[in-house]
């Protein structure tokens, strides 16, 4: 892969995830209040309600992101990151304003449509890598969606002593700077010589799927992914309740959590994924970052005491270099002009997992929680989250093998 390398298109790059990360986590400090006010209900149906809003946005994504990563293949990068940027402010729009329910699921289902950001960045840097540099490469744009986290639950959950409103609006605002930010000064990345007809009967769930399953290797890689996809959305879907519920926790403690996760994911894809790149290789990563994300979870799910959470969650991030190794795999099989569809079917099939995943995490929290349930367990999210990374261990040692033989 030749490299069309520019420090100024990875620093946009770098600089837009940042941006685009914060607005989204904005929001993740107050929305189980946000629902709770809407539906006057408490926190067990708030983590229920919370759930089918990830489904109405992952269910949008899981259609559209395969159409949006083909038609960044055919028409550049930047036109489908400045839609997608757009989808986002309009949606926070969407829940800043929200009279009822109904409102939320409006907005969610808008940024489904329109949610490539990460995929389209993730396609950038596949344009200006090269072999040598790409998981670093992949590294820092994994750290700048952890800086983004740090930055918006942070603020998120400040501006939530407002109101709980005042988060969205302070989003909306956020995603549209990053639009207008974007629009003057984001270079395209894929050169028109290496661009391709857009294709619809690969620019669909099924057909991103049979295209990204034809290697054996990659197969395993992608199966695997899913499945630890499944059990990452524990994290983002469970954690302000599992936490509130269990230890009593403020929004403004949640979002402080929140932003010690974005810490810690800054180091683990900055200093530790550099370190590691000239001692192990990409397989080796991938191996260790599971067995570390299998243990912090088993210790989220069965911590007695709040400091417990401080080393589950070092292990955990530390595990997040799995991510980085597996998707400098996966992209390095894959030719230049196919990195759009490549991160789009990527990024539908984790919609699939984003589709899936909340409404059945939350729901068995909501179980484990509920006045009539038989047992008391607020951490079995993380215990189911624990055994889907084993199984996704164990796929993709068996894709290993495969490709060594």
């Amino acid at each position: 892969m030749q490299s069309a390398y520019h420090p100024s298109r990875l620093l946009f790059i770098v600089l837009v995830v940042v941006i685009d990360t914060a607005g989204f986590g904005l929001i993740f400090p107050v929305l189980p209040q946000l629902l709770r006010e809407l539906l006057h209900a408490d926190i067990s149906t708030a983590a229920r309600y919370g759930g089918w809003l990830a489904f109405a946005y992952a269910s949008m994504q899981f259609v559209f992101a395969p159409v949006l990563g083909g038609l960044s293949d055919r028409y550049g990068r930047r036109p489908v990151l400045l839609f997608s940027l757009l989808g986002f402010s309009v949606d926070c729009l969407f829940l800043a304003v929200a009279p009822n329910v109904l409102w939320l699921f409006a907005g969610r289902a808008i940024a489904g449509i329109t949610g490539a950001s990460y995929a389209v960045a993730s396609a950038c840097v596949a344009d200006i890598s090269t072999s040598e540099n790409r998981t670093r490469y992949y590294g820092l744009i994994n750290a700048a969606f952890g800086l983004g986290f740090i930055i918006g639950p942070v603020l998120g959950g400040s501006l939530g002593r407002w109101g709980t409103h005042m988060p969205f609006i302070a989003a909306a605002a956020l995603s549209f700077f990053n639009f207008l930010l974007g629009y003057s000064f984001f270079p395209e990345s894929l050169p028109v010589a290496k661009r391709r007809a857009f294709d619809w009967k690969r620019a669909n769930p099924l057909g991103a799927l049979r295209y990204l399953t034809r290697f054996p290797l990659v197969k395993s890689l992608i199966l695997s992914m899913l499945l630890v996809s499944f059990a990452t959305h524990s994290m983002e879907s469970v954690w302000a309740f599992f936490t509130i519920e269990k230890f009593c926790w403020s929004n403004q403690l949640v979002g402080y959590s929140l932003a010690l996760i974005g810490v810690l994911s800054i180091l683990s894809q900055t200093w530790l994924v550099s370190a590691l790149t000239t001692r192990l290789s990409d397989r080796q990563m991938a191996i260790i970052g599971l067995l570390c994300m299998t243990i912090g979870y088993l210790l989220f799910a069965f911590a007695g005491w709040q400091w417990v959470l401080l080393p589950a969650l070092i292990i955990y991030i530390a595990g997040s270099i799995q991510g980085t190794a597996m998707q400098s795999i996966v992209t390095g099989a894959m030719p230049d002009n196919e990195q759009g569809e490549l991160q789009g079917g990527l990024g539908s099939l984790m919609g699939l997992t984003t589709l899936l995943a909340p409404p059945l995490l939350t729901s068995s929290f909501a179980w484990a929680t509920a006045r009539t349930s038989p047992v008391y367990f607020p951490g079995m999210p993380y215990l189911i989250a624990a055994v889907l990374t084993v199984c996704g261990l164990l796929l993709l040692l068996k894709g290993f093998r495969r490709s060594a033989r």
